[in-house]
């Protein structure tokens, strides 16, 4: 059976409430408004680099050094995806929120409607790679955690290896997805909308004061409504309410709180073959041409999905008299998921797919503690800035994995389906209890000196315990094993950067790292923690003339201890990949109502060792080794004028070509996609229409193997109103 197993993740969860920075307008042309612009730029420093994005430029982020740093002092590459750009794109999932961002593929297995899939610097991040405020939203198998785009202030990329600041995560780089928290202000804010499928959702953001210590905010959003996939239907939502007390200058302390609910049928199949999505479905000389976009080969009468899960956390901090700060972060998790449907599994005759009857009930827990001890020492002229840290990490997932016996599942015609034949109940085949704990201490001090130079040193140890119980299956009746490992890991980073006066600042950097994986290799022995090392650099320029960030960044990173098969399905850690490449990310608010972005990732990923020595320097599948874009967002301003509050925006996505198995045999072809934008605001109240695909292209956005395509998202439409008072 082909596994793409589906890492749900994400949720909400915790982060401090530091006072947010109110949002500025930033005009270009004139020399006194540029002077605000480095203003505010310190301002939101000073208030924990998590407050909202003033347009598409972000100043600071915590994500890239654990506390608020400038983003042009990162010695990585940091990309920030703000409230106002989420908006601007009518993003309603984080695949969306990201779609523009360089070095990142998201959705490549199509509009799947309960994982945000991730690849970052071409490799997967969706179960290692995703944050929520800084403290991991860890998944296995069916396993993790959803996010809503609603309850978001920021979403961030780290770039390249982030194991020294977060013990084991995915060596390509890491999303932390930044909540919304309360502000001290009193706002509230409703949104409605609707797309062409008929899903539709009402929203609502709500923030009070109860006193001058005391602030509240509560968010959530409910949708539901029919997809585009045949059968696709169902209804989801979230709420997250959070509490800020801030009892005396320098001590705050935010609650954080989220509950979500998903019930729904599946939208369509994304393991189809390759001949009948790339190419035309031509068997014994008969073109049978391509299968339906919208084709769904589930059965209806069986298929559901049901997602609850909850989090609640905290984030502390308070600052000592002699200016240090003490910080303590945590958040405990619940997710409970039940789902069944049918796949396909290749062709079973001319026109006729298999089909995999599949089932599994997963429940996760986590809970993830980080507390921080952070402040500044002059050793002559090296103004140092010292960050420590001890951090625990607590997962586990109970699952029963189930498909019906090989063979007994009938085949559906893919041109012509007819549904309703009997089934046989699925039997289970994985039956596990699985324990992963991770205690790391770290140690950061990021020198000043000289005028200019900084110089960036990371040290951090983790030791790590896996515990695996395989209980009795139907095939394994008397199945009852206990697995134990535990591992010691080192990993550290150094960087050197030197800012010059007119705003440009180049920097090199090196980093390792390791990431904990789970599974048993050929002979029944837990994997080790892959292991690797990257070399970047680049050169961030925040000019003194406009608003704006621009980004150049090379790299070189080396991912070991890489599972490869040496039967279908038995696999050693023989495994090397490496990846190297550039991206180049531009955001520029040029006036107050004119935001541009634009970016580009050019990769070269090999193959470097593999089991399977013919594999050797060829391409791994799925990621594209090209990917390019370009957005407008222009508001027109005239008093008085009929289009005064109008909004126009596009943006042009490109994604390259991919190979679709690692013998590189079967190409994907690359695809050009534009979006579209219009919108019209007016004092406390707005409408927006955003068109995804616009020329409709059908395409395939990735394969993983010749039977494992799935088609990218065609057109659609989102019409969306607001109101806020």
């Amino acid at each position: 059976m082909t596994d793409r197993s589906h890492y749900r993740s994400m949720l909400a969860g915790t982060v401090a409430a530091l006072a947010l920075l109110p949002g500025s307008g930033v005009m270009a042309q004139e020399a006194t408004e540029l002077e605000e612009i480095v203003v505010e730029g310190a301002a939101l420093e000073e208030n924990g680099g998590v407050g909202p994005v003033t347009g598409v430029v972000a100043r600071t982020s915590r994500t890239g050094m654990k506390s608020a740093t400038e983003l042009t002092a990162i010695p990585q590459a940091v990309s920030v995806v703000g409230r106002t750009e989420i908006d601007d794109m009518g993003a309603q999932n984080v695949g969306e929120a990201l779609r523009y961002t360089p070095g990142v593929l998201t959705q490549p297995f199509g509009t799947d409607s309960d994982t945000n899939w991730l690849f970052i610097r071409g490799f997967q991040a969706t179960q290692t790679g995703a944050y929520m405020d800084g403290l991991q939203l860890f998944g296995y198998a069916f396993g993790g955690f959803y996010v809503d785009t609603f309850g978001l202030e920021r979403v961030e990329v780290l770039k390249g290896p982030a194991s020294v600041l977060y013990g084991g995560s995915n060596p390509g780089g890491i999303v932390n997805y930044v909540s919304k928290r309360p502000d001290f202000s009193r706002n509230r804010y409703v949104e409605s909308g609707i797309n062409d499928a008929g899903t539709g959702y009402v929203g609502f953001d709500i923030s009070d004061v109860a006193n001058e210590n005391v602030a509240l905010r509560m968010n959530g959003r409910l949708q539901g409504g029919e997809g585009y996939s045949d059968f696709q239907k169902g209804w989801r939502g979230f709420i997250a309410p959070s509490l800020t007390i801030q009892p005396e200058e320098g001590t705050s302390l935010t609650f954080f709180g989220n509950y979500t609910h998903i019930d729904e049928t599946h939208n369509g199949d994304s393991f189809l073959p390759y001949d009948g999505t790339v190419v035309d479905r031509v068997f014994g000389g008969v073109n049978y041409g391509r299968i339906d976009r919208d084709a769904n080969f589930t059965e209806p009468s069986v298929d559901f999905y049901e997602r609850q899960q909850g989090s609640i956390g905290y984030e502390l901090e308070h600052t000592l008299e002699n200016d240090w700060t003490v910080r303590s972060n945590a958040r405990f998790g619940v997710s409970d998921i039940d789902e069944q449907f049918l796949y396909a599994d290749g062709w079973a005759s001319a026109t006729e797919l298999n089909r995999v009857n599949f089932a599994h009930q997963t429940q996760s827990t986590t809970f993830l503690i980080d507390n921080q001890l952070e402040g500044t020492v002059n050793t002559g002229a090296v103004e140092h800035r010292i960050l420590g840290g001890i951090d625990y990490k607590f997962f586990n997932i109970d699952q029963v994995q189930s498909a019906a016996v090989f063979g007994t599942t009938p085949p559906i015609d893919a041109f012509n389906p007819v549904y309703g034949a009997p089934l046989t109940t699925p039997v289970s085949y994985t039956n596990q209890d699985l324990t992963q704990r991770q205690l790391g201490i770290y140690l950061q001090d990021q020198m000043r000196f000289g005028g200019g130079w900084i110089a960036t040193l990371n040290g951090r140890y983790d030791h790590g315990w896996l515990e695996a119980h395989d209980r009795p299956t139907f095939y394994a009746p008397d199945q009852n094993v206990t697995q134990k490992r535990n591992d010691g890991r080192f990993s550290g980073r150094a960087g050197l950067a030197y800012e010059f006066a007119n705003g440009i600042t180049p920097y090199v950097s090196v980093a390792s790292f390791f990431n904990p994986i789970i599974g048993v290799d050929v002979n029944d022995e837990l994997f080790r923690p892959e292991e690797g090392v990257q070399y970047e650099a680049g050169i961030k320029y925040a000019p003194t003339f406009i608003d704006g960030l621009f980004t150049l960044s090379v790299f070189d990173l080396t991912r070991q201890n890489v599972p490869s098969n040496v039967t279908l399905f038995d696999q050693l850690q023989l495994g090397e990949v490496r990846s190297r490449g550039f991206e180049a990310e531009a955001k520029v608010n040029v006036t107050e109502q004119f935001r541009v972005t634009a970016g580009i990732t050019a990769y070269d990923i090999e193959i470097t060792e593999d089991a399977n020595a013919a594999l050797i320097g060829n391409t791994p599948f799925i990621v594209p080794e090209v990917l390019a874009s370009v957005s407008a967002d222009y508001t027109f301003r005239e008093g008085g004028a009929w289009y005064d509050g109008v909004t126009a925006g596009a943006g042009v996505r490109y994604l390259g070509s991919s190979w679709a198995d690692n013998e590189n045999t079967l190409k994907v072809p690359d695809a050009t996609l534009v979006d579209l934008k219009l919108g019209y605001e007016k004092d406390n109240w707005g409408v927006a229409l955003n068109v995804t695909n616009v020329f409709d292209e059908t395409y395939v956005s990735s394969c993983q193997g010749a039977s494992v395509c799935s088609y990218g998202e065609g057109r659609s439409f989102k019409l969306k109103a607001h109101a806020r008072w």
